[in-house]
């Protein structure tokens, strides 16, 4: 998965670890705190206080003090993201999550939430593919948060012998969001960290790659 993607696969995360999504019984992540999520390449910090972030405030929603936390850590996780309500709802503490607009009440949300860049560039990334996909775009809405289930249209270019060698339109490519986390053997080592939700290149092991 390139950046924009990569990116997309952390969105679906942050919802399955919105403390609404966790009482109300719809995220494939509830009463996992302490387990083994994604693989040990894996580290996302949520960091409310990042200098420049486009999520950085000093005090969210609800007047609490923002902080940096790590919500994954090598693979296990570590943290929600809770605002109050949320917390409540868990017999849990607030993770100074809470986001609002003006005029409306406060929910649970991420604040600056990225995945941590690994030491292997986009092109190293490629090696050792005998036979892959390079994801660049994906279409449609087939995640189920409470399942954990992925299905989307994607395209992009075909990997053989370790090089980028045509376009691939119209396919798709399903799995299981927690296996695939836990399936990520390899994290590009650029991020941008000025997006709210960002995530560099990254590699999954085995998923299902259908059509084109």
């Amino acid at each position: 998965f390139d950046e924009r993607t990569a990116a997309s696969l952390l969105g679906n995360l942050a919802g399955a670890l919105n403390g609404y999504s966790l009482y109300r019984g719809t995220s494939f992540l509830r009463d996992r705190l302490g387990e083994l999520v994604a693989s040990k390449h894996v580290t996302i910090v949520d960091d409310g206080l990042l200098e420049g972030g486009m999520g950085t405030r000093p005090f969210d929603g609800e007047g609490l003090a923002s902080r940096k936390k790590v919500v994954v850590a090598e693979g296990r996780l570590e943290s929600y993201l809770l605002d109050t309500y949320s917390a409540k709802k868990l017999g849990m503490q607030s993770t100074a999550n809470a986001s609002r607009s003006v005029a409306d009440s406060p929910s649970a949300g991420a604040a600056n939430f990225h995945l941590m860049p690994g030491d292997v560039s986009e092109e190293e990334l490629l090696d050792g593919i005998e036979n892959g996909f390079y994801v660049t775009e994906l279409i449609g809405q087939g995640v189920n948060l409470t399942t954990g289930e992925y299905s989307r249209g994607a395209s992009g270019l075909w990997i053989e012998n370790g090089q980028l060698s045509y376009a691939v339109n119209e396919v798709t490519i399903a799995g299981n969001l927690l296996q695939m986390w836990k399936d990520v053997d390899a994290v590009g080592n650029a991020l941008d960290p000025y997006r709210r939700v960002s995530a560099p290149p990254l590699r999954v092991s085995k998923m299902m790659v259908a059509g084109g």
